[in-house]
């Protein structure tokens, strides 16, 4: 519990307690690379701690912009319907739900939903998650 409360500033100041530092503060996205599961494809998108520590950080600018554009400067093919704001979904509420999560996983496939839907959906619409 104290571990928990303690680890309240350092959300709120957007720096995890516990990340190690980046060589390149700047650099959101480590890399991303393109799976196939169960023959569907799925783009998995590496943040680093900047990245996770960016996306958790409350008040001023945000920093989706730059961090999607570094994911399509990686994978171009990325721009689909959808797929951007999987990446919003997951930018915003991913590392809050579950920290730490080894990547956020968005797929072509999946439909063009709303917000709201989005985040019902937990930033997986169509269906849930899928297991590596």
């Amino acid at each position: 519990m104290l571990a928990a409360l303690l680890a309240i500033p350092a959300l709120l100041l957007g720096a995890p307690a516990h990340a190690d530092v980046d060589p390149d503060p700047a650099q959101l996205i480590e890399r991303v690379q393109w799976a196939r599961i169960d023959g569907q494809p799925s783009l998995r998108v590496y943040p680093t701690a900047a990245g996770r520590a960016a996306a958790v950080r409350i008040g001023g600018p945000s920093a989706v912009e730059e961090a999607w554009s570094q994911v399509l400067a990686q994978a171009a093919d990325a721009v689909t319907p959808g797929m951007y704001e999987q990446f919003r979904c997951h930018w915003e509420y991913a590392e809050l739900a579950r920290p730490g999560k080894p990547s956020w996983n968005l797929e072509p496939w999946r439909p063009v939903v709303s917000e709201v839907d989005m985040l019902d959906a937990e930033c997986n619409p169509g269906g849930p998650e899928e297991s590596p």
